[in-house]
């Protein structure tokens, strides 16, 4: 019996930035005509130092004009404050961003996502950037920035996001994608910010990063229903599922959801835990307020969007790990219509923090404890109605993989820093293999959506 085509890594691999292109432009993005205009390392530069590629210009050098685009089009700002905005960037995502394919798999945006991912604090309405047709007003393509700060190797760097570059499947072939990363690179700049983190999942000049993709099944069954999943050779749908079975109830002593008088302790909890990797987003308090507890994606209280869990003992919060929902639409199958996804966002520990990363007796404790939280985390997100939960090989993420039965995807997601030159950073995987390196760890510190 051969393996379906289609699988859950190749939807996961297409959301980077690039894979909603068609052939002739990824043919384009792969002879980097594009890139080598752009201040971004080559393969073959031998870097010495660390530090931007260009000199920074002062905005007002900046042209205060959009580049121009055919004249059937026309740029907008699209206001996510508003619904009739908020509805045609979700349209757009929703039919054009990401589906498999035989076209029967879709992610399923939520308003709650949105505000969250495309409104964390300092957020700009003109970084929401829309094409519109001038006759009819239809939003055709987007592209997004979000304001950050990294922190690479203790050096801190304003930065923005860069994320859903989308355009309409209809209008693949007008070139619109460079335009847009250069009108979004104007507008950025027009507020003194030079560097950008940006992800893809194919490669272009030249990655500072390169993570693999994990999947742990928790719904086999599910998965199986709609191909996402296969029956291995001389194994029993009952075996598979049994397999995949996660505890119905959690069982770390202490463990409950953070609230937000947590914020703080969360918040130094956190700093201390991500200055052990090389590439890093700082928060700012309001910024973990946001991340880490839900924003403006909170409804009653809690968050629909992104779930956060904290261990306290005796008074003091010890541990903390979150996950954000953001499901699948099912097209075209008679037993589902939805998968629940869940992808692994921060967490830290103080188990061993105060040890060398690479201490041996530190690094067994840390893995043990980070075991028993995630395991505490598929349960949580199975009561949540997820079928698949997914993790990078980023952060301390192998110390606990192959334990709670994560899976090594085909897919990559390479990192970039645009007008920034960086030594390599390991994301966790062996360099020639691309198989999961347990014993490098990751200098991957900041996750993307």
């Amino acid at each position: 019996m051969s393996e379906p085509k289609k699988s859950l890594e190749d939807l996961l691999r297409m959301l980077a930035m690039g894979h909603q292109l068609t052939e002739s432009q990824q043919k384009d993005m792969t002879d980097y005509k594009f890139w080598k205009t752009q201040p971004v390392p080559n393969f073959t530069d031998k870097i010495e130092t660390e530090g931007p590629i260009e000199r920074a210009k002062r905005p007002e050098d900046i042209p205060s004009q959009p580049f121009p685009l055919l004249s059937d089009f026309e740029w907008v700002d699209m206001d996510l404050t508003s619904q009739e905005d908020l509805t045609a960037v979700h349209e757009l995502l929703y039919e054009n961003y990401v589906e498999d394919q035989d076209a029967t798999f879709r992610f399923n945006y939520s308003t709650e996502f949105f505000n969250w991912a495309l409104k964390p604090p300092g957020w700009k309405k003109e970084w929401h950037v829309g094409v519109r047709v001038k006759a009819t007003g239809r939003l055709v393509a987007f592209i997004s920035a979000v304001p950050i700060t990294l922190e690479l190797r203790t050096r801190a760097i304003p930065s923005v996001e860069i994320n859903f570059l989308c355009i309409h499947k209809k209008l693949r072939t007008k070139r619109l994608a460079p335009v847009l990363i250069k009108e979004i690179t104007r507008r950025v700049n027009r507020h003194d910010i030079w560097q950008a983190l940006y992800t893809a999942g194919i490669v272009l000049p030249a990655p500072v990063a390169t993570c693999r993709y994990t999947h742990r099944p928790i719904n086999w069954a599910t998965l199986h229903d709609v191909k996402f999943s296969h029956l291995p050779p001389n194994k029993t749908k009952a075996q598979m599922v049994a397999h995949y079975a996660v505890p119905l109830t959690t069982s770390t002593v202490g463990l409950r959801r953070a609230v937000p008088a947590d914020a703080p302790a969360i918040h130094a909890l956190f700093d201390r835990y991500q200055a052990h990797f090389d590439l890093i987003q700082t928060f700012t308090r309001a910024e973990v307020d946001h991340w880490l507890m839900g924003g403006e994606s909170t409804v009653d209280g809690a968050s629909k969007v992104v779930h956060t869990y904290v261990v306290e003992t005796e008074g003091k919060i010890t541990d903390f790990f979150s996950f954000y929902l953001l499901p699948f639409t099912v097209l075209g199958n008679p037993q589902h219509d939805q998968l629940g996804v869940a992808y692994l966002f921060y967490y830290a520990s103080d188990t061993g923090l105060d040890a060398d990363r690479f201490d041996a007796h530190a690094t067994a404790a840390l893995a043990t404890r980070l075991t028993a939280l995630m395991g505490d985390a598929l349960v949580i997100a199975q009561q949540l109605g997820v079928d698949v939960f997914n993790a990078l090989t980023s952060q301390d993420n192998n110390l606990f993989m192959n334990e709670l039965k994560f899976g090594a995807g085909d897919g990559y997601l390479n990192f970039y820093l645009f007008n920034y030159k960086s030594f390599p950073i390991t994301g966790g995987i062996n360099p020639q293999t691309k198989e999961i390196d347990v014993a490098a760890r990751s200098g991957v510190g900041v996750v993307m959506l």
